[in-house]
């Protein structure tokens, strides 16, 4: 997102620059972190989704949506390993409309695009070792892309599925490391998912967690807990007397949702979901990742609707 030096000059006092925004708090920081590593290993396990979100405009006069895009192609090796290829593509939209201190309506594009490479090896009939690769670009695009615009993920990992006992599981234990959070670290990652009764099952973990009820083979009702956001770089920096030189952006979210699942067929659902924020931050950086200026911290309304073929 661009703002002139001349718009931030017409903020005439520090005081006014902090009525726009809050400086964020560790809480704030420590669920970007959350949300950063979900990106780099919770990538969506389709062969091809196509989803719409919306955040309506809230009392920050915030509004953002999101088009994403995802395909990925499995290729089987060996007598039971698999390689998978694919993509994910997100196009964010943020339109910031604020009257003061700025005097007209601030629209920015956002640009994240994956290249996802997994390799899955079988180790026995219950356990997976998963490992990937995720080069990604996340950018304005307002300029040729430069070094800040590109990063790596990379995840490694182990799911353990039992589809066929009695009470079906799902567990997956992982460690990821995101190139573009400001502690670059390795985290470790947990996920685990049991049918419980023949109509309900849960789910814990992160980004996601929840509860799910099963009509029948089609239906499906989903209350979730999620942790979302994105992170991308501003190729025209943000310039403020007060607060530094602004060079990314950030947004992290925790919110809660109550969904529907339509079955179409075997692995092909429609979806839709609508929810509340319990929590939001929408920052910007400097070039050592810290946050430096709060856009948007108020709640917002939540949708998100999709088709999605599952592999």
């Amino acid at each position: 997102m661009y703002f002139s030096p001349i718009q931030f000059k017409r903020c005439k006092s520090k005081k006014r620059m902090l009525e726009m925004g809050i400086r964020i708090k560790d809480r704030a920081f420590l669920l970007g972190f959350l949300l950063s590593i979900n990106f780099c290993f919770a990538q969506t396990p389709d062969v091809f989704r196509l989803e719409y979100m919306l955040m309506p405009r809230n009392t920050a006069e915030a509004k953002l949506s999101r088009i994403k895009l995802v395909a990925n192609m499995p290729i089987k090796v060996g007598k039971n390993d698999n390689i998978i290829v694919g993509g994910e593509y997100n196009r964010i939209e943020y339109d910031l409309n604020r009257r003061t201190p700025y005097d007209d309506v601030i629209t920015e594009t956002f640009h994240v695009a994956d290249l996802n490479m997994a390799y899955i090896l079988q180790y026995n009939q219950d356990w997976r070792f998963v490992g990937v690769v995720t080069p990604r670009l996340s950018s304005t695009l307002t300029n040729d892309i430069g070094q800040g615009d590109v990063s790596v993920n990379v995840t490694v990992g182990a799911l353990r599925d039992r589809p066929k006992i009695d009470k079906p599981t799902r567990l997956v234990l992982g460690i990821a490391y995101n190139s573009t959070v400001a502690v670059r670290v390795p985290l470790p990652l947990v996920y685990f998912e049991k049918r419980f009764h023949p109509n309900w099952a849960y789910v814990v973990g992160a980004p996601k967690s929840g509860m799910k009820y099963f009509f029948n083979e089609k239906h499906m009702l989903q209350t979730e807990f999620i942790l979302d956001g994105y992170y991308v770089n501003l190729q025209n920096t943000v310039i403020s007397s007060d607060s530094g030189v602004a060079s990314s952006i950030s947004t992290s979210v925790a919110l809660f949702t109550l969904g529907y699942q339509y079955a179409v067929a075997k692995n092909i659902f429609f979806y839709g979901y609508a929810g509340h924020t319990l929590f939001q931050a929408g920052v910007l950086r400097n070039e050592e990742r810290e946050d430096i200026f709060t856009l948007n911290d108020q709640p917002s309304f939540y949708f998100r609707t999709g088709f999605r073929i599952g592999i």
